[in-house]
């Protein structure tokens, strides 16, 4: 079996070496390597904001970050045989990660974003599996690297759909990011002012922020373009199953993967989104799964007490809301570095959606990352 690199120059932007790959969604962006199943793909990765956030960032590169090129992604990578109807299975073999990692809260941006108005960034050092900051003392997250952006290309028929009903969702009044060719790699007018952005996830996944896709998953996608054209990069070094404030511990990272293709099987089972699998823990059953833990829980209703019925939005928020005040009152923290460590290292799980009409969602803190 051979190898494939596609290796970058971090001193050089996506922009600047636009060889290397892109930052939208497109089905007419040229592959930069070609494999076959089996055949080991290597790929740097740059870190989601193009590395506008180094360790020299403060608040105000923060506040003046360009979204625009968000996220910088290395491929396509061809892979023979894949053909629309199969299902591209992706071996995770390796995430190789950067020393240093940031997690920001930019104006306009996160799940909380009406409550958290200003800037804060965390710079994070990662050495023997645990980051740790300055900027939020008292806590050690261990590291499971995992690419927060994978995914295929989409075929012309289904960008046509994403475009046409992420369009109605921003009629509606929906936080959405449409096409823009403003900042877009590739340049070329005709793909970028069609190609969907790389904030959401679609079918092919994109953007799915799962923190499980480290090394030793298998993940499965089911391809709508010859040949796949999968790209990977937004390398995150830990993550809470929220990703709240918008990031998690960013980085620039090295992807090792194999292929293999599956024929038929999407079409064959109704396969529409990723599915993955693996063997054995992601990170050490203490936090994976905590021994030791304090949870809060959220309801679907509003602040102002009235019945937002079914609805786990609301829910989501008053969990985290919750979890935010705890921290603040137990250990010291402001909410901003509160907000921040809940999107790092705290887990939402939906605990009910059956007692309607209040479904219950519940933020789990992990209390091994104090000791």
């Amino acid at each position: 079996m051979a190898t494939h690199e596609v290796r970058v120059d971090y001193g050089k932007t996506l922009g600047e070496q636009p060889e290397t790959g892109h930052n939208r969604w497109h089905p007419d962006i040229a592959p930069v390597v070609r494999c076959a199943p089996g055949d080991e793909v290597v790929l740097a990765t740059r870190d989601a904001f193009d590395g506008q956030l180094g360790p020299d960032a403060t608040l105000a590169t923060v506040a003046a970050a360009d979204l625009s090129v968000v996220h910088p992604l290395t491929g396509p990578v061809y892979v023979a045989g894949a053909e629309p109807g199969d299902l591209l299975e992706v071996r995770i073999r390796d995430v190789v990660p950067d020393s240093y990692g940031y997690t920001v809260e930019v104006p306009g941006f996160g799940f909380l974003r009406d409550v958290f108005t200003e800037p804060f960034l965390v710079r994070w050092a990662m050495a023997d599996g645990f980051a740790t900051s300055d900027e939020l003392p008292g806590v050690r997250i261990p590291g499971a690297s995992f690419m927060g952006t994978i995914g295929l290309a989409p075929d012309r028929e289904l960008l046509s759909r994403i475009n046409a009903r992420e369009r109605a969702d921003l009629d509606r009044g929906a936080m959405v990011l449409p096409p823009d060719p403003t900042g877009a790699v590739p340049t070329d007018p005709a793909i970028a002012a069609e190609a969907v952005r790389t904030i959401g996830p679609h079918e092919v996944g994109g953007n799915v922020d799962i923190k499980q896709l480290c090394a030793g998953t298998r993940l499965y996608l089911p391809v709508y373009a010859e040949g796949g054209l999968f790209s990977a990069g937004d390398a995150h070094y830990a993550q809470g199953d929220c990703e709240t404030c918008g990031t998690a511990i960013e980085m620039r990272a090295t992807l090792y993967a194999e292929f293999d293709v599956h024929k038929g099987r999407a079409a064959q089972r109704g396969i529409r989104n990723p599915q993955f699998a693996r063997d054995d823990y992601v990170v050490d059953p203490e936090y994976q799964a905590p021994r030791r833990f304090f949870g809060t829980t959220g309801m679907s209703v509003t602040g102002d007490g009235e019945s937002r019925a079914e609805d786990l939005t609301v829910a989501a928020r008053n969990a985290l809301l919750s979890m935010i005040d705890h921290l603040q009152a137990e250990y010291g923290y402001t909410a901003q570095q509160a907000y921040a460590l809940c999107s790092v290292a705290v887990d939402l799980k939906i605990s009910e959606v059956v007692d309607v009409p209040n479904f219950v969602v519940s933020a789990f803190l992990p209390l091994a990352i104090f000791d």
